[in-house]
């Protein structure tokens, strides 16, 4: 089938990131020209299965899998170059060349030692109690200094600032005497260190990195189709998520004209990502959230472990509350549901269809954590089903128990689901509706 030139599209993360964006972008790569990250940094992990292999993506769009498409990293997106190189040679090693296919915005910021050092030291000192459950990759400390302003680093600094070695000496020396006022140790930052990596991220990066809010107008100009690709979920927007316990970016499609410097009407589809369930890494309040056998056995059959931390997630149902509320901010156009074969044998199936609180019933969700973690999920049942799932390859052949369940978040949500995922592999994807004549879904990869 040929490919059919598809409008400039944006996947975003329905929940708490986790929720299979990757697969979907590389599902849908083949249909467009350039794939580009917005927002985020390394805190991001992004898997694809294709055959026996598995590649974990964290900084790199997942566009750069496919020969035909160019990755941009825009503006929006912090950078740890060093994280960045690692990604790069680790793919160069799996016959995976990114290098003359990545674009790098000039006007993104750089994740240094001491943003990551500031992440360790800032989640040790607020306890168990008081931490927010960040990946310790650096993203909030550099989101922070990015407004500071005195304190950032860009890659335009990087290839064009003389000053810069200064600058970095000086930063260096007021983060050590903040890091051992607030916290009674300067985290061993050594100066010297920060430049020797910098030094070694422009010497390999110089040539990727360019104006990339140009680049991406002059291929819209030029008839190239776009791809947008969300990092982290809505639940964990910096404005709209559930506050403090979330990141320091927009994660919705509401972050492409910052992050990208693409006006936000130019993209036309926007396709939200959920699992067939709930998961959320890290802490922060968790209507749904199963503490029972059943949770572990989502997370087991799921294999529910972060990509970038590797810590256990934790399970719960299905929130119709949450995913309505991630809907109508997002205007999203599609939905993708995935996930559904890690449901296969339970009796019946939860999905939450509002909250209890305080004597009300709630049907979108509050902006105070403590009225979240007051309420009480309110749980309709369906029945389970216990047919295999990972071999059917209509919608219309998959048993009606899931087609009832699949139909039933549809009209909750109040959009609809044109992909639905029956297994990990890019094959056990089902396409349903106008993405139909966009996507084309390849025959099995599994070895």
């Amino acid at each position: 089938m040929a490919r059919k030139r598809s409008e400039h599209t944006c996947v975003f993360g329905f929940g708490w990131g986790d929720e299979g964006k990757g697969k979907v972008v590389d599902l849908l790569c083949p249909a467009f020209d350039i794939v580009v990250r917005f927002n985020g940094g390394a805190n991001a992990g992004h898997t694809v299965c294709v055959g026996s292999e598995t590649f974990a993506l964290h900084l790199l769009p997942t566009g750069v899998l496919h020969e035909t498409a160019v990755g941009v990293i825009g503006p929006g997106v912090v950078v740890d170059p060093i994280a960045l190189l690692a990604e790069i040679d680790a793919l160069a090693v799996r016959s995976v060349d990114v290098a003359d296919r990545l674009k790098i915005s000039d006007r993104a910021h750089l994740v240094l030692d001491y943003h990551k050092i500031e992440d360790q030291l800032s989640e040790r000192a607020a306890g168990a109690e008081g931490k927010i459950g960040t990946t310790a990759r650096g993203i909030g400390p550099c989101y922070a200094d990015k407004m500071r302003r005195t304190t950032a680093v860009r890659f335009a600094d990087l290839l064009d600032d003389k000053e810069l070695t200064l600058r970095v000496r000086r930063i260096v020396e007021a983060k050590k005497a903040s890091f051992s006022a607030m916290y009674g140790e300067d985290g061993d930052l050594n100066a010297q260190t920060v430049l020797d990596k910098l030094a070694q991220a422009a010497e390999r990066l110089r040539s990727n990195v360019c104006d990339t809010t140009r680049f991406l107008h002059e291929a819209i100009e030029s008839g190239k189709s776009l791809l947008f690709e969300g990092a982290n979920g809505i639940l964990l927007d910096v404005d709209h998520g559930t506050y403090p316990y979330v990141t320091s970016s927009s994660t919705g499609p509401h972050g492409i004209g910052a992050g990208a410097g693409v006006p936000p009407q130019c993209v036309t589809r926007l396709i939200g990502v959920s699992k067939a369930y709930s998961t959320r890494v890290g802490s922060g309040p968790f209507v749904t959230e199963l503490k029972d056998e059943i949770g572990e056995r989502i997370r087991r059959q799921g294999r529910e472990f972060g990509t970038t931390t590797g810590r256990p997630r934790r399970c719960g149902w299905f929130d119709a509350v949450t995913c309505r509320y991630t809907a109508q901010l997002s205007g999203a156009t599609d939905l993708a549901l995935l996930h559904l074969d890690t449901l296969t044998g339970l009796e019946e199936i939860g999905v939450c269809v509002a909250y209890r609180c305080d004597g009300q019933t709630l049907r979108t969700l509050p902006a105070s954590v403590s009225r979240i973690e007051r309420a009480e999920p309110i749980i309709e049942f369906l029945p389970g089903w216990r047919e295999e799932l990972r071999s059917v390859r209509q919608f219309e052949d998959l048993p009606k128990n899931t087609r009832d369940y699949v139909n039933r978040i549809e009209v909750l949500i109040g959009v609809p689901i044109s992909i639905v995922g029956v297994g990990p592999d890019r094959s056990q994807t089902l396409v349903r509706g106008e993405l139909r004549d966009v996507v084309q879904v390849p025959e099995s990869s599994l070895a």
